[in-house]
């Protein structure tokens, strides 16, 4: 009877020791949705977190860079602008080069991925810039949701995550896809 007990707890024990270890050396619950996404990492030492709701002056300083690039779609997409969300991350350990390069864009990929965004292919004009992918949440004609996905500019194995949601056709995603890296900067400052 001894014996059983006692070899009982030494199950339990290594039962126990073995769901700590896997654990702590496994990967968190990736995030499922974008927003649980900026939830699970806002906070995080390292990471940034900007919201820009459509209040007055934001619609006011999007339509006046809408304006200088004179194009009315844009000048209209940048008014169904509900909410600018940013989140990036600049790594200053390997453990967190690591982050960026196996846990944050792969977590990104799976989440895009089970919540049906649609990838949109970058033109060679915007390969240039820091974003370098680019995916629509669509709800029949309409784009609730654009999300941009990079790095920090010059600031290589960095991470960046934008999600602009609003009410837009396709084509005026179009046009955010090509307004948007040059307005991040700006807004951000």
């Amino acid at each position: 009877m001894y014996t059983k007990l006692r070899l009982l707890s030494l199950v339990a024990i290594l039962g126990l020791g073995l769901t700590v270890s896997c654990r702590t050396s496994g990967p968190e619950t990736p995030a499922r949705t974008v927003a649980e996404f900026f939830r699970k990492y806002e906070n995080r030492s390292g990471f940034k977190a900007t919201t820009l709701s459509a209040g007055f002056t934001t619609r006011l300083l999007l339509a006046r860079l809408g304006k200088l690039g004179g194009n009315n779609e844009l000048a209209q997409a940048l008014t169904s602008v509900r909410e600018i969300r940013m989140l990036t991350f600049t790594p200053t350990t390997d453990r967190a080069q690591r982050l960026v390069a196996a846990g944050l864009n792969k977590e990104v990929d799976g989440l895009l991925a089970s919540e049906r965004y649609t990838s949109i292919p970058v033109s060679a004009d915007s390969a240039r810039t820091t974003i370098t992918r680019y995916a629509i949440r669509q709800q029949g004609d309409r784009v609730p949701e654009l999300v941009a996905t990079g790095n920090v500019e010059a600031v290589p194995e960095s991470f960046a995550l934008i999600a602009v949601s609003g009410n837009f056709t396709r084509s005026q995603v179009d046009e955010l896809i090509k307004f948007l890296p040059g307005a991040v900067g700006e807004l951000t400052q």
